[in-house]
């Protein structure tokens, strides 16, 4: 079997902890310590989060999205692929390092999605840019963690919190839509959702494109 080769790491802005990009012949996977974050060969429930919140926004002509995390691009390539000329795109990415390995050794994987003019990619805080704008997105779509807590810094965890699901609801449009993907269920993150004023759905989705394998877990929240 071919071995796994170290290819980079980066430290976490705001921890002591790093990222590590691995490398497997045509294969990548990015981890946390032990903890594999994504992998090239498993696309399907990254790609299900943009494809379901797009299907809830598709009657606006000119939709604008926020996606936190660039990961290995699933979310983003779906996004495109099934929006029109008129969107945009902004992908935060708080990894600076990600977004070079994107252009560097994965430029495979990513294909000419970053060269797409919909989409922006900008070296930031998702959390930030949520809380600093109003009214300003149709969409937002988190995957930085593996589910609704802070596993890559503690300070994600203000994405997920009360308070941090009031300033998401605040930045998006009316009928706008928050979709989070998670690892696994998690009952209390659904509750706190509701109380911050959004209309839930759980969406349990193959984390491949066949049809066995391991389910993982989509919230799509709209604003009402």
């Amino acid at each position: 079997m071919i071995p796994w080769l170290e290819i980079d790491s980066a430290r976490v802005p705001g921890t002591e902890v790093e990222l590590r990009l691995m490398q497997r012949g045509p294969e990548f996977s990015m981890k946390l310590g032990r903890n594999e974050l994504m992998n090239s060969r498993l696309s399907g429930s990254e790609a299900a989060l943009a494809t379901l919140a797009c299907r809830k926004i598709a009657s606006v002509a000119r939709p604008e999205l926020l996606i936190g995390g660039l990961g290995m691009g699933f979310t983003l390539r779906a996004a495109l692929a099934v929006l029109g000329t008129e969107a945009r795109i902004t992908v935060a990415e708080l990894v600076p390092a990600v977004v070079a390995w994107a252009r560097g050794p994965m430029a495979e994987v990513f294909g000419s999605s970053l060269e797409d003019p919909r989409a922006r990619i900008v070296t930031a805080d998702v959390g930030e840019m949520i809380r600093s704008r109003r009214s300003a997105f149709d969409a937002i779509l988190l995957d930085v963690d593996n589910g609704p807590e802070g596993l890559i810094r503690r300070a994600n965890d203000a994405l997920y919190d009360a308070k941090g699901l009031r300033a998401t609801r605040r930045a998006l449009r009316p009928g706008g839509v928050v979709a989070v993907w998670s690892s696994g269920r998690h009952p209390a993150f659904s509750k706190r959702l509701r109380d911050a004023g959004f209309d839930v759905s759980e969406v349990a989705v193959r984390a491949t494109t066949r049809r066995s394998g391991a389910h993982h877990v989509i919230w799509l929240a709209t604003k009402f």
